[in-house]
């Protein structure tokens, strides 16, 4: 995609009326389209809220982040940053200040999750990235992301099953991760 294209499509992008109850994101230059969340979602979500202490970290939900280098402003579904280190304003929160992103899986997050966001948040030097997945009942954490553009990766990788806490060192928090739901009737998948 050209530099022209680029700018055209976060143009479009930052200008489109979308309807009540659907997220969209522009991952690699392309708009994706999502339904909202299922309740599984928002209550893991919520479990992880009730974790990370509020006194040090902001814990923010629908934050569009400004991926460097990318044609990209994805919309995690949990963005975790110091305080101090907090912007004063602005749509886009540039990802040098996250400390961590959280995704929890859909039915049809999966590969985006596992392949081309992790490559993405990567890319943007984001230090930890959480992956919740409650099709397959596991936490999958990242960290030192490594590389740029598509070949950007994190080059350590940590899988927990539910019920067992996921170390967050950065954050100084243990996570719990026993109270954490799990899709049902959703067909397997093999990754990470």
């Amino acid at each position: 995609m050209t530099a022209v294209d680029e700018r055209r499509m976060t143009e479009l992008f930052e200008n489109l009326e979308v309807p009540e109850g659907i997220k969209i994101e522009l991952l690699r230059g392309e708009i994706v389209m999502m339904a909202g969340p299922d309740l599984v979602h928002n209550l893991i979500i919520e479990e992880v809220l009730d974790q990370i202490p509020r006194r040090k970290w902001h814990r923010l939900q629908t934050q569009d982040i400004d991926i460097l280098s990318e044609t990209s402003e994805p919309q995690p579904d949990l963005v975790v940053l110091d305080r101090d280190a907090t912007p004063d304003s602005g749509r886009l929160m540039p990802s040098a200040a996250v400390t961590m992103l959280v995704e929890v899986v859909s039915r049809t997050s999966v590969q985006r999750d596992y392949l081309l966001k992790r490559s993405i948040y990567a890319a943007g030097r984001v230090p930890v990235y959480l992956i919740i997945d409650p099709v397959m009942g596991q936490c999958v954490l990242l960290t030192e992301p490594a590389g740029s553009g598509d070949e950007a990766d994190y080059a350590v990788q940590r899988i927990t099953k539910f019920g067992d806490p996921v170390p967050l060192p950065l954050l100084d928090v243990d996570l719990a991760t026993g109270e954490f739901g799990t899709l049902k009737g959703v067909r397997p998948h093999r990754l990470p």
